[in-house]
């Protein structure tokens, strides 16, 4: 958590570097009586107890506890609205289910890649088209599996995990496991730049459909995305449970955000209002990160797996605002530090 954002907890509301924070009360949260805080207090046990901080663990003991969740969120909480002066933005995100294969052949031609060992953490190392074009990956025993389409490969990129269904009928899962250090840039984006799309046109399933209606014209605009994301095997989650976010433990649809963690820390409950044709007034979990998620009013909403899901956070891109829950010990210890 950025000192800033603890100051400004302490102080009401603070203007620095750019950055508001806004301390609210808990009738400011439009629609707050009304959600189902023990289905949140369930998703927030799921990951609270990987904070090694001695306040959000004592508070994790006492959610498991608790029997009423919106009492228990009221009592040891502070709800801050932070921003950063960016315009909020809501996204989608999904779990997607591809067809593959654990060897190369036949359609099988497009590699799922482990993280090579000589990438050093947060070094930036060859971009998506030097490793597309200059074979760096290949035959190193790099690949999980192989997929038909690069399309699905790049869009599984994009989501950073997904299941691998084989031609037994088995599923395998596969997490995030590293990228090249790269910047993201948007897809989307580019495809309005250029006048393909309007911007009310660019929905997730919109541009697929252009890249792959466009040949080598729509695959060589995925290049534009300097990133590159590698992959690692899931085998320790059951196939009824949502894939590994960044804390390492299962994310819940309709319960599970991406955030930006320099604004939002993780496992830390966040109150949405998110705008748009289906408005959602829910209490999430931060549990997981995005290499497209910046900002303090940024947030990537989970869907779950499957097309179904897919189309769904496709349709998302949508205004509103997020308020982040803290700990109440959180500013105290804070100002106390502060008065020294």
């Amino acid at each position: 958590m950025k000192l800033l954002s603890v100051l400004a907890m302490c102080l009401g509301t603070v203007t620095m570097a750019e950055t508001q924070i806004t301390q609210l009360d808990f009738a400011d949260l439009d629609g707050w009586p009304d959600d189902n805080h023990d289905a949140a207090l369930s998703v927030f046990t799921e990951t609270c107890s990987i904070r090694r901080d001695a306040d959000w663990r004592t508070l994790c003991d006492l959610a498991k506890s608790a029997s009423d969740a919106r009492a228990f969120f009221e009592k040891h909480f502070l709800p801050l609205l932070i921003e950063d002066g960016t315009e909020m933005l809501f996204t989608g995100y999904f779990e997607p289910e591809v067809e593959g294969s654990l060897e190369r052949g036949g359609r099988y031609l497009y590699a799922l890649y482990a993280k090579p060992p000589e990438i050093e953490p947060g070094t930036p190392w060859l971009t998506r088209r030097e490793i597309e074009f200059g074979g760096v990956l290949e035959d190193r025993g790099l690949e999980l599996a192989w997929l038909t389409d690069p399309v699905d490969l790049f869009f599984l990129q994009i989501q950073g995990s997904g299941r691998i269904r084989l031609s037994d009928g088995s599923v395998r899962r596969v997490g995030y496991g590293g990228s090249n250090g790269q910047p993201y840039s948007s897809i989307g984006q580019e495809l309005i730049r250029l006048g393909k799309l309007q911007s009310h046109e660019a929905s997730a399933a919109r541009i697929r459909s252009w890249v792959k209606e466009n040949g080598i014209e729509g695959t060589d605009l995925l290049r534009v995305n300097d990133s590159f994301v590698f992959f690692r095997p899931v085998n320790e989650v059951p196939p009824e449970k949502g894939p590994i976010g960044a804390m390492n433990r299962s994310v819940t649809a309709g319960r599970t955000i991406a955030v930006d963690p320099d604004f939002t820390p993780l496992g830390a409950p966040v109150w949405i209002e998110k705008e748009g044709a289906s408005s959602i007034k829910r209490l999430m979990i931060a549990q997981d990160t995005g290499s497209a998620i910046k900002g303090a009013q940024r947030a990537d909403i989970f869907f779950g797996t499957g097309d179904d899901a897919g189309d769904a956070a496709g349709q998302i891109r949508d205004p509103g605002r997020m308020v982040v829950l803290l700990p109440r010990g959180r500013v105290f210890a804070m100002r106390r530090r502060l008065r020294q």
